[in-house]
């Protein structure tokens, strides 16, 4: 796992950034406690290892 430091921004570029696939932005939002991919301000966020088996898709509260 790493942490980067962002200004604004969403998690489906940093996943596709960091992942190589923006359907996995769930998993950052998970790793940080995060419902919504849009982030506002500075923002510190751990980014979970690349897995290419992991699926990606849309996350479910509740």
């Amino acid at each position: 796992m790493r942490t980067i430091t962002v200004a604004g921004g969403d998690l489906f570029t940093l996943a596709l950034q960091y992942l190589g696939d923006a359907t996995q932005w769930n998993r950052i939002a998970q790793a940080n406690g995060l419902i919504d991919p849009t982030l506002t301000g500075i923002v510190t966020l751990q980014i979970p290892s690349v897995d290419p088996a992991a699926g990606g898709g849309v996350f479910v509260v509740g």
